[in-house]
């Protein structure tokens, strides 16, 4: 196909096949879609941390993305559009309720869940008669987020990221989401359809597959988006073609990405353009063409999918705000730009940073900091001169009217702590919340822009640790908590890194010396209390987990709970995890316990129960697999037992008592081979300082099944 360039607006080059196209900024002069009917189909596309200067028709001229290049040259356009918040969750709660984070109350990837009490997009459609469904393909929008209530399939399964891999999220790649979403829309066919496609591909770290690897050495961000966008053509292709019947499209972006600018390494941390613009695109029925350079935002969404859908607005939700701040996009535009505000929380939730909000008003972004920032967007869109001294007087203002109420995220009755299966995915990225006390007042030297090199020291540690180079997490780790030692998110990964590489004495004493500076948050202190417990120090664990678990926290309840069934006190233990379930009928973790106990107990039928529930309720623990395993072979079903085995030696290779039981209980079934072989890894691989006596245990029995097959 011969590719030649398409203009739109102001210079910027697309590089497409088919004939030349001019797009001016009132678009072009007809519609390329009939009027919208009554009940048009909807789908929005998602793509996670996609700059808005990362496509082809942005005028970037690295980019490969004909897919979505197509469909922003028959559709509308949104140069200008911004986002909220430059984190997954909160961004997309801000997209599906047409609120601002402070409004909804989801203020980051963790520590909040979308309460009940919110329409949403999906409960609105499917209210009207609408077939709802969603693909999402990252952990941040796992449905214990609150997200998937009005979609008839919320389908968040995820494929990379194993339970051992702390410091990746959990994630599917977008060809696979894309061809779920794809057999679920042709299924619902003859009634109307909202479909939402979230891919994660473009997140960090980077990693494209063949053949956008190589095509994009050295620039493999470039290579992901590729990637995303190839992976779409399934999906908008045959509408693109008009070989299926035009929906009413959006594609945007919850973010973008930094890629270094202003020394910020990713996302998270700062609100400049290169992570809070982003792409925005409508296309389909009822949609003219163009480019359309007035202010666009998240919130703005909700209102214009609703007005194609002909579903009248619901009454505002009672709380903070004024209704719903968005208007829709197939408007009119309004005599005057809307103000549009923005916060990124991430460093302030879980590092005690201060807190980032502001607010873009008529070109102008104005950044509420200890050290205040107000930039001309349109004469300096890289935000390098900083016009505070200039403006003071205009940013006063504009900080004062900055909602009261965005100022308290950790008085929000959705905040909640992540489950202790996702902590670690979640503390290593930065996305756990801290739940100690911030302090009443910031300075300068909390800014985060002062702070920059903290947070690059932060994800070299991360870098080193996804490489196993557990000694040099170390040491980096240790060099950011001597930069900033009041910080409990990096005392949490300091002692991370060493349980992780085996030193957990040192952990020990690094969470001791951090609970005595008062640098601790609930997390690191169960973390505390489950070490100490580890090591047999059963009566200071207690002594630890005991005031935490009075403050009602089901996951310390949980720590409590493994803590006194270690120590004998098993109806204690089980009276808590029975208050678990009561709060969380569902808490996999709370069932493995139980399981745990009634081990303790030899009641092996009730332990095979609690721990099948567990297991249902989240199948990546390996533990519950193992003793799942237990209970059943010694109710005498020793083939489910095995299997039961297996599936924990899959989730964890190096869970060494599991290889143990398998091995040991294959020899006394007569399964020689793989007695031999199971027992022959047991051998070679788990520590002997550990597990001394059982290896020379195997060694006996392997020199026992080679007698008998010599004797055979």
């Amino acid at each position: 196909m011969r590719r030649v360039a398409i203009i739109i607006g102001g210079g910027a080059l697309l590089v497409f096949g088919g004939g030349l196209l001019v797009l001016g900024k009132s678009g072009l002069a007809r519609p390329a879609h009939a009027l919208a009917p009554a009940r048009p189909d909807v789908v929005l596309v998602t793509i996670d941390t996609l700059r808005a200067d990362a496509l082809g028709f942005a005028g970037n001229r690295r980019a490969e993305t004909p897919v979505l290049d197509r469909l922003a040259v028959t559709g509308r356009v949104f140069p200008e559009a911004h986002a909220h918040n430059v984190a997954t969750l909160p961004s997309h709660t801000n997209i599906l309720t047409g609120l601002y984070p402070y409004q909804h109350g989801v203020r980051d990837n963790s520590g909040f869940r979308l309460a009940p009490t919110f329409p949403t997009l999906a409960t609105l459609l499917h209210a009207a008669g609408y077939a709802t469904g969603a693909f999402v393909s990252g952990f941040p929008l796992d449905s214990q987020f609150g997200l998937g209530r009005g979609f008839d399939v919320y389908d968040d399964r995820t494929t990379r990221g194993p339970e051992g891999e702390q410091f990746l999220l959990a994630e599917r790649r977008g060809d696979e989401v894309v061809a779920a979403a794809l057999a679920w829309w042709r299924q619902q066919r003859g009634r109307p359809r909202f479909l939402w496609v979230h891919l994660f591909d473009p997140h960090a770290p980077y990693d494209p597959p063949a053949p956008f690897a190589s095509r994009f050495q050295g620039d493999l961000y470039h290579g992901e988006v590729a990637a995303a966008d190839a992976f779409l053509a399934p999906l908008l292709g045959p509408f693109l073609d008009h070989r299926e019947p035009a929906p009413f499209v959006i594609l945007t972006a919850d973010h973008g990405e930094s890629l270094g600018e202003h020394g910020e390494l990713t996302h998270g941390l700062f609100a400049y353009e290169a992570t809070l613009r982003v792409p925005l695109v409508l296309w389909g029925p009822g949609v003219t063409p163009g480019r359309d350079t007035r202010s666009a935002r998240h919130v703005d969404v909700f209102p214009t999918v609703l007005k194609i859908a002909g579903v009248p607005l619901p009454p505002p939700p009672a709380g903070p705000g004024r209704g719903f701040p968005g208007r829709s996009l197939l408007a009119p535009a309004s005599p005057r730009p809307e103000d549009s505000y923005f916060e990124a929380l991430s460093a302030n939730l879980n590092r005690r940073w201060a807190p980032l909000r502001g607010m873009i008003r008529q070109g102008r972004k104005f950044i509420a900091l200890p050290r205040p920032e107000v930039y001309d967007l349109a004469r300096d869109p890289g935000e390098t001169a900083n016009l505070y001294e200039r403006e003071s007087a205009a940013a006063r203002e504009v900080f004062a009217a900055l909602p009261a109420e965005s100022a308290g995220p950790a008085e929000s009755p959705n905040r909640q702590e992540a489950p202790p299966e996702t902590t670690t995915r979640l503390l290593s990225l930065g996305y756990l919340t801290d739940s100690a006390r911030a302090p009443a007042h910031y300075g300068p030297e909390d800014d985060p822009k002062t702070l920059v090199g903290v947070d690059r020291e932060l994800h070299e540690v991360i870098d080193g640790f996804s490489r196993g180079q557990l000694d040099l997490a170390v040491r980096r780790i240790r060099a950011a908590v001597a930069a900033r030692p009041s910080m409990p998110f990096a005392q949490s990964l300091l002692a991370l890194c060493l349980l992780e590489s085996g030193r957990t004495e040192e952990a020990l004493t690094a969470m001791e010396t951090a609970r005595r500076r008062g640098a601790t948050s609930e997390s690191l202190l169960r973390q505390l209390g489950l070490t100490l417990a580890k090591v047999g120090r059963t009566a200071e664990a207690l002594d630890v987990l005991r005031p935490l678990a009075a403050e009602g926290s089901p996951q310390t309840w949980n720590a409590l709970a493994l803590v006194l069934s270690q120590a004998g006190r098993q109806d204690e233990a089980a009276a808590l995890d029975r208050r678990v379930l009561a709060t969380d009928p569902g808490n996999a973790r709370a069932h493995e316990q139980l399981g745990l106990i009634e081990i303790r107990r030899g009641h092996w039928a009730a332990a095979r129960d609690q721990l099948k529930r567990a297991v249902a309720a989240n199948p990546r623990l390996p533990v519950a697999w193992n003793n799942l395993g237990v209970a059943l072979y010694q109710l005498g079903r020793p083939v489910p037992a095995f299997d039961a085995w297996q599936r924990a030696i899959d989730l964890d290779p190096n869970l060494w008592d599991t290889l143990w039981n398998l091995g040991t209980k294959e020899a006394e079934q007569g399964l020689t081979r793989q007695a031999r072989a199971t027992l022959e890894r047991f051998v070679a691989q788990a520590p002997p300082q550990v597990y001394g006596g059982q290896v020379e245990k195997a060694r006996q029995v392997l020199a026992r099944l080679g007698a008998g097959a010599r004797a055979r």
